[in-house]
């Protein structure tokens, strides 16, 4: 059997978060890709999940390959996500490099996946958050296009996706549920080769 390697250079991911705004009314909004992604990957997950209330989060925890693996969903507003994050990150001393963060990004074309190590926050105010709450922009994050409206950004993330949009985004959040699995299992230099 072969076990996975973790080294200095991709250390296991510990903590996975899902970014949205809670609220049915944004349930099935653009901007909530980021939980609809993080609730596939719950589905798909082997063994069991033991879901808990943390601060303004729902997490939920468990063991995959023999290590402790957390998910969460802050309920903070997007603008505010860094908050619950950082703070469940204290709680559990999870590194900035153990993190993943899955969010929608208008500079994609929908249903286009990205997945980087670290880097700026390309202008979303979610992933500001997250960065300057945890002191770091070295996390990982995976991107899952949602692309640009024609009448402006704001109303664009804030509305449901349009029914013709529905079946790409089933078929990104499959895939984003897949390059996560794989970040999780082998590290992300693999998920970022393969995805």
């Amino acid at each position: 059997m072969v076990r996975d390697a973790v080294t200095a250079a991709d250390p296991p991911i510990r903590l996975v978060c899902g970014l949205g705004n809670p609220g049915v009314e944004y349930a099935a909004t653009r901007h909530n890709v980021g939980f609809m992604a993080l609730a596939r990957l719950l589905a798909e997950l082997p063994g069991s999940y033991v879901e808990a209330q943390f601060g303004q989060s729902r997490c939920w925890h468990g063991r995959c390959r023999g290590r402790s693996l957390w998910l969460q969903q802050p309920l903070s507003f997007m603008n505010c996500s860094g908050g619950p994050i950082a703070a469940l990150m204290r709680r559990l001393r999870i590194a900035p490099e153990e993190l993943l963060v899955i969010y929608d990004d208008l500079d994609l074309p929908l249903g286009r996946l990205r997945l980087r190590r670290n880097g700026g926050s390309g202008g979303h105010r979610g992933v500001a958050s997250v960065m300057a709450e945890v002191g770091s922009g070295n996390f990982g994050r995976l991107r899952i296009g949602i692309g640009r409206g024609e009448h402006g950004a704001v109303a664009h993330v804030l509305a449901p996706l349009a029914p013709d949009e529905e079946a790409p985004m089933a078929e990104a959040l499959s895939a984003a549920a897949a390059a996560a699995k794989t970040a999780i299992y082998r590290g992300l230099s693999v998920a970022m080769n393969q995805y």
